[in-house]
Protein backbone atom coordinates (compact mmCIF):
# COMPACT_ATOMS: atom_id res chain seq x y z
CA UNK A 1 0.00 0.00 0.00
CA UNK A 2 1.40 3.39 -1.01
CA UNK A 3 2.27 5.88 1.70
CA UNK A 4 -0.60 8.40 1.85
CA UNK A 5 1.79 11.31 1.39
CA UNK A 6 4.87 9.93 -0.36
CA UNK A 7 4.75 10.10 -4.16
CA UNK A 8 8.41 9.75 -5.10
CA UNK A 9 10.90 7.69 -3.11
CA UNK A 10 14.54 7.66 -4.23
CA UNK A 11 16.75 5.30 -2.23
CA UNK A 12 20.53 4.96 -2.54
CA UNK A 13 20.56 5.54 -6.30
CA UNK A 14 23.89 5.11 -8.04
CA UNK A 15 24.65 5.63 -11.71
CA UNK A 16 27.90 4.79 -13.46
CA UNK A 17 28.90 5.75 -16.98
CA UNK A 18 31.83 3.45 -17.59
CA UNK A 19 34.35 4.21 -14.87
CA UNK A 20 32.71 7.53 -14.01
CA UNK A 21 30.31 7.47 -11.06
CA UNK A 22 27.76 10.18 -11.82
CA UNK A 23 25.46 9.51 -8.83
CA UNK A 24 26.41 8.13 -5.42
CA UNK A 25 23.73 6.96 -2.99
CA UNK A 26 21.23 9.68 -3.88
CA UNK A 27 18.29 9.50 -1.46
CA UNK A 28 15.25 11.76 -1.05
CA UNK A 29 11.44 11.71 -1.05
CA UNK A 30 8.80 14.02 -2.49
CA UNK A 31 5.37 14.16 -0.84
CA UNK A 32 1.91 15.25 -1.91
CA UNK A 33 1.27 18.96 -1.44
CA UNK A 34 4.99 19.71 -1.43
CA UNK A 35 7.49 21.53 -3.64
CA UNK A 36 10.87 19.82 -3.31
CA UNK A 37 13.86 21.82 -4.52
CA UNK A 38 16.81 20.01 -6.09
CA UNK A 39 19.75 22.36 -6.50
CA UNK A 40 23.33 22.24 -7.62
CA UNK A 41 25.56 23.66 -10.36
CA UNK A 42 25.64 22.33 -13.90
CA UNK A 43 27.14 18.85 -13.94
CA UNK A 44 26.28 18.11 -10.30
CA UNK A 45 23.92 15.25 -11.18
CA UNK A 46 20.48 16.89 -11.16
CA UNK A 47 19.47 15.94 -14.69
CA UNK A 48 20.97 12.45 -14.42
CA UNK A 49 18.88 11.87 -11.28
CA UNK A 50 15.75 13.06 -13.08
CA UNK A 51 16.48 10.81 -16.07
CA UNK A 52 16.65 7.86 -13.67
CA UNK A 53 13.35 8.91 -12.06
CA UNK A 54 11.71 9.17 -15.49
CA UNK A 55 12.94 5.71 -16.48
CA UNK A 56 14.99 7.13 -19.35
CA UNK A 57 18.15 5.53 -17.98
CA UNK A 58 18.49 2.65 -15.54
CA UNK A 59 20.21 3.11 -12.19
CA UNK A 60 23.36 1.06 -11.63
CA UNK A 61 22.28 0.42 -8.04
CA UNK A 62 19.60 1.51 -5.59
CA UNK A 63 15.89 1.90 -6.21
CA UNK A 64 13.43 4.64 -7.09
CA UNK A 65 9.66 4.30 -6.93
CA UNK A 66 6.84 6.63 -7.90
CA UNK A 67 3.25 5.90 -6.86
CA UNK A 68 4.74 2.82 -5.19
CA UNK A 69 5.91 1.46 -8.57
CA UNK A 70 9.47 0.89 -9.77
CA UNK A 71 10.38 3.78 -12.08
CA UNK A 72 12.23 1.54 -14.54
CA UNK A 73 9.90 -1.46 -14.70
CA UNK A 74 6.67 0.56 -14.69
CA UNK A 75 7.75 3.72 -16.49
CA UNK A 76 4.96 3.66 -19.10
CA UNK A 77 2.21 3.49 -16.45
CA UNK A 78 3.98 6.12 -14.33
CA UNK A 79 4.30 8.56 -17.25
CA UNK A 80 0.51 8.67 -17.57
CA UNK A 81 0.33 10.17 -14.09
CA UNK A 82 3.07 12.80 -14.28
CA UNK A 83 4.01 15.94 -16.21
CA UNK A 84 7.61 16.78 -17.08
CA UNK A 85 9.26 19.92 -18.42
CA UNK A 86 12.99 19.88 -19.31
CA UNK A 87 15.27 22.90 -19.50
CA UNK A 88 15.76 22.60 -23.27
CA UNK A 89 12.50 22.10 -25.14
CA UNK A 90 12.62 20.99 -28.78
CA UNK A 91 9.39 21.26 -30.78
CA UNK A 92 8.10 20.21 -34.20
CA UNK A 93 9.16 23.22 -36.31
CA UNK A 94 6.23 23.17 -38.75
CA UNK A 95 3.47 22.90 -36.15
CA UNK A 96 2.03 25.92 -34.35
CA UNK A 97 2.42 26.36 -30.62
CA UNK A 98 -1.28 25.66 -30.14
CA UNK A 99 -1.10 22.45 -32.18
CA UNK A 100 1.86 21.24 -30.14
CA UNK A 101 0.12 22.00 -26.83
CA UNK A 102 -2.91 20.01 -28.00
CA UNK A 103 -0.67 17.17 -29.18
CA UNK A 104 1.08 17.00 -25.80
CA UNK A 105 -2.29 16.91 -24.06
CA UNK A 106 -3.63 14.20 -26.40
CA UNK A 107 -0.54 12.06 -25.77
CA UNK A 108 -1.44 12.17 -22.07
CA UNK A 109 -5.11 11.41 -22.63
CA UNK A 110 -6.26 14.98 -21.99
CA UNK A 111 -7.92 17.73 -24.04
CA UNK A 112 -7.56 21.44 -24.66
CA UNK A 113 -9.63 23.17 -21.97
CA UNK A 114 -10.59 26.56 -20.64
CA UNK A 115 -7.62 26.16 -18.29
CA UNK A 116 -5.35 25.80 -21.35
CA UNK A 117 -6.66 29.08 -22.79
CA UNK A 118 -6.13 30.82 -19.45
CA UNK A 119 -2.53 29.60 -19.34
CA UNK A 120 -1.86 30.70 -22.94
CA UNK A 121 -3.03 34.18 -21.93
CA UNK A 122 -1.10 34.19 -18.65
CA UNK A 123 2.14 33.17 -20.34
CA UNK A 124 1.53 35.68 -23.17
CA UNK A 125 2.05 33.10 -25.93
CA UNK A 126 0.87 33.49 -29.53
CA UNK A 127 -0.36 29.92 -30.22
CA UNK A 128 -0.84 30.55 -33.96
CA UNK A 129 2.85 30.99 -34.74
CA UNK A 130 4.95 28.12 -36.05
CA UNK A 131 7.35 26.63 -33.53
CA UNK A 132 10.33 27.41 -35.78
CA UNK A 133 9.70 31.12 -35.17
CA UNK A 134 9.73 30.77 -31.38
CA UNK A 135 12.52 31.98 -29.13
CA UNK A 136 13.85 29.66 -26.43
CA UNK A 137 11.55 31.35 -23.92
CA UNK A 138 8.47 30.77 -26.08
CA UNK A 139 9.40 27.12 -26.63
CA UNK A 140 9.61 26.82 -22.86
CA UNK A 141 6.18 28.41 -22.51
CA UNK A 142 4.63 25.78 -24.82
CA UNK A 143 5.92 22.96 -22.60
CA UNK A 144 4.88 24.72 -19.39
CA UNK A 145 1.36 25.45 -20.66
CA UNK A 146 0.93 21.81 -21.68
CA UNK A 147 2.21 20.62 -18.29
CA UNK A 148 0.07 22.99 -16.22
CA UNK A 149 -2.99 22.07 -18.33
CA UNK A 150 -2.70 18.44 -17.28
CA UNK A 151 -4.30 17.00 -14.19
CA UNK A 152 -1.16 15.09 -13.22
CA UNK A 153 -0.32 13.79 -9.75
CA UNK A 154 3.37 14.63 -9.91
CA UNK A 155 5.16 17.42 -11.78
CA UNK A 156 8.88 17.33 -12.54
CA UNK A 157 10.54 20.56 -13.66
CA UNK A 158 14.21 20.51 -14.73
CA UNK A 159 15.47 24.11 -15.07
CA UNK A 160 11.96 25.08 -16.29
CA UNK A 161 12.36 28.86 -16.40
CA UNK A 162 15.42 28.81 -18.64
CA UNK A 163 14.81 31.52 -21.25
CA UNK A 164 11.88 33.14 -19.45
CA UNK A 165 11.88 36.82 -18.49
CA UNK A 166 11.32 37.81 -14.82
CA UNK A 167 7.60 38.46 -15.35
CA UNK A 168 7.06 34.98 -16.79
CA UNK A 169 9.18 33.46 -14.01
CA UNK A 170 6.71 34.99 -11.57
CA UNK A 171 3.77 33.48 -13.47
CA UNK A 172 5.51 30.10 -13.34
CA UNK A 173 5.99 30.38 -9.58
CA UNK A 174 2.33 31.30 -9.05
CA UNK A 175 1.18 28.29 -11.09
CA UNK A 176 3.46 25.93 -9.15
CA UNK A 177 2.06 27.17 -5.85
CA UNK A 178 -1.47 26.51 -7.17
CA UNK A 179 -0.46 22.90 -7.84
CA UNK A 180 0.96 22.62 -4.34
CA UNK A 181 -2.28 23.91 -2.84
CA UNK A 182 -4.16 21.29 -4.87
CA UNK A 183 -2.09 18.57 -3.20
CA UNK A 184 0.20 17.80 -6.13
CA UNK A 185 3.80 16.66 -5.69
CA UNK A 186 6.40 18.88 -7.38
CA UNK A 187 10.09 18.21 -7.94
CA UNK A 188 11.85 21.42 -9.00
CA UNK A 189 15.44 21.20 -10.20
CA UNK A 190 17.01 24.62 -10.58
CA UNK A 191 20.16 26.68 -10.17
CA UNK A 192 18.09 29.86 -9.63
CA UNK A 193 18.38 29.96 -5.86
CA UNK A 194 15.87 32.76 -5.29
CA UNK A 195 13.25 30.73 -7.17
CA UNK A 196 13.87 27.65 -5.04
CA UNK A 197 13.95 29.66 -1.82
CA UNK A 198 10.64 31.34 -2.59
CA UNK A 199 8.71 28.19 -3.47
CA UNK A 200 10.21 25.08 -1.94
CA UNK A 201 9.18 23.38 1.31
CA UNK A 202 12.29 21.21 1.41
CA UNK A 203 15.58 21.35 -0.45
CA UNK A 204 18.38 18.96 -1.38
CA UNK A 205 21.81 20.21 -2.44
CA UNK A 206 23.73 17.90 -4.78
CA UNK A 207 27.44 18.18 -5.50
CA UNK A 208 29.43 15.82 -7.72
CA UNK A 209 26.65 13.24 -7.63
CA UNK A 210 26.27 13.26 -3.83
CA UNK A 211 23.48 14.92 -1.83
CA UNK A 212 25.47 16.88 0.73
CA UNK A 213 22.53 18.40 2.63
CA UNK A 214 18.76 18.29 2.64
CA UNK A 215 15.88 19.54 4.77
CA UNK A 216 13.73 22.63 5.15
CA UNK A 217 15.44 25.96 4.66
CA UNK A 218 14.94 26.71 8.36
CA UNK A 219 16.65 23.43 9.25
CA UNK A 220 19.60 24.29 7.04
CA UNK A 221 20.01 27.90 8.11
CA UNK A 222 22.05 26.75 11.12
CA UNK A 223 24.75 25.71 8.67
CA UNK A 224 25.63 29.28 7.79
CA UNK A 225 25.80 32.72 9.40
CA UNK A 226 23.29 35.38 10.41
CA UNK A 227 24.00 39.01 9.55
CA UNK A 228 23.43 41.48 12.42
CA UNK A 229 23.43 45.29 12.44
CA UNK A 230 23.03 46.88 15.87
CA UNK A 231 23.22 50.31 17.51
CA UNK A 232 23.98 50.43 21.25
CA UNK A 233 24.11 53.16 23.88
CA UNK A 234 27.59 52.03 24.94
CA UNK A 235 30.33 50.97 22.52
CA UNK A 236 30.21 47.22 21.82
CA UNK A 237 33.46 46.63 19.95
CA UNK A 238 34.32 43.74 22.27
CA UNK A 239 31.86 41.65 20.24
CA UNK A 240 34.50 41.27 17.54
CA UNK A 241 36.62 39.15 19.91
CA UNK A 242 33.94 36.47 20.34
CA UNK A 243 34.73 33.23 18.48
CA UNK A 244 32.19 32.82 15.69
CA UNK A 245 31.91 36.54 14.87
CA UNK A 246 33.08 37.46 11.37
CA UNK A 247 33.34 40.50 9.07
CA UNK A 248 33.03 42.94 11.99
CA UNK A 249 32.62 46.58 10.93
CA UNK A 250 32.04 49.87 12.77
CA UNK A 251 29.85 52.50 11.11
CA UNK A 252 32.11 55.45 10.25
CA UNK A 253 29.34 57.96 10.93
CA UNK A 254 28.21 56.33 14.17
CA UNK A 255 30.91 54.45 16.13
CA UNK A 256 28.24 52.86 18.33
CA UNK A 257 26.63 51.16 15.33
CA UNK A 258 28.24 47.90 14.27
CA UNK A 259 27.56 45.13 11.78
CA UNK A 260 28.90 41.59 11.61
CA UNK A 261 28.02 38.03 10.70
CA UNK A 262 27.82 35.37 13.39
CA UNK A 263 27.72 31.59 13.51
CA UNK A 264 24.52 30.18 14.97
CA UNK A 265 26.18 28.68 18.04
CA UNK A 266 27.66 32.09 18.97
CA UNK A 267 24.45 34.14 18.71
CA UNK A 268 23.38 33.72 22.36
CA UNK A 269 26.78 34.89 23.66
CA UNK A 270 26.75 37.88 21.31
CA UNK A 271 23.25 38.86 22.44
CA UNK A 272 24.24 38.74 26.11
CA UNK A 273 27.05 41.23 25.50
CA UNK A 274 24.88 43.49 23.33
CA UNK A 275 22.15 43.53 25.99
CA UNK A 276 24.65 44.76 28.58
CA UNK A 277 25.66 47.52 26.15
CA UNK A 278 22.01 48.72 25.99
CA UNK A 279 20.61 47.98 22.54
CA UNK A 280 18.96 50.96 20.81
CA UNK A 281 18.15 49.26 17.50
CA UNK A 282 18.94 45.88 16.01
CA UNK A 283 18.39 44.22 12.65
CA UNK A 284 18.96 40.51 12.11
CA UNK A 285 19.00 38.98 8.63
CA UNK A 286 18.83 35.18 8.47
CA UNK A 287 21.09 33.48 5.94
CA UNK A 288 19.63 32.96 2.47
CA UNK A 289 19.75 29.83 0.39
CA UNK A 290 22.41 31.53 -1.72
CA UNK A 291 24.56 32.06 1.39
CA UNK A 292 24.23 28.39 2.23
CA UNK A 293 24.92 27.25 -1.31
CA UNK A 294 27.98 29.44 -1.76
CA UNK A 295 29.39 28.41 1.60
CA UNK A 296 29.30 24.75 0.60
CA UNK A 297 31.01 25.41 -2.70
CA UNK A 298 33.62 27.73 -1.21
CA UNK A 299 34.42 25.01 1.34
CA UNK A 300 34.78 22.54 -1.50
CA UNK A 301 37.07 24.90 -3.44
CA UNK A 302 39.23 25.46 -0.35
CA UNK A 303 39.48 21.71 0.25
CA UNK A 304 40.61 21.23 -3.35
CA UNK A 305 43.32 23.88 -2.91
CA UNK A 306 44.60 22.10 0.21
CA UNK A 307 44.66 18.75 -1.59
CA UNK A 308 46.43 20.24 -4.62
CA UNK A 309 48.97 21.92 -2.33
CA UNK A 310 49.65 18.66 -0.50
CA UNK A 311 50.28 16.92 -3.80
Amino acid sequence: MMNAKKVLDVQQIQKNFGKVQALRNVTFQVNRGEVFGFIGPNGAGKTTTIRVILGIIKASAGKATMFDQDVWQNRVAIHRRLAYVPGDVYLWPNLTGGEIIDLFLKMNGEKHSKRTDELIERFDLDPKKKARTYSKGNRQKVALIAAFSQNAECYIFDEPTSGLDPLMEEVFQEEVLKLKNEGKAILLSSHILSEVERMCDRIAIIREGIIIEQGTLDEMRHLTRTQITVATKDAAETVKNIPGVHAFEVDQRNPKKISFSVDTDAISKVMRILTVKNILAIQSTPPTLEDLFLRYYKQDANQRKVIDHEK
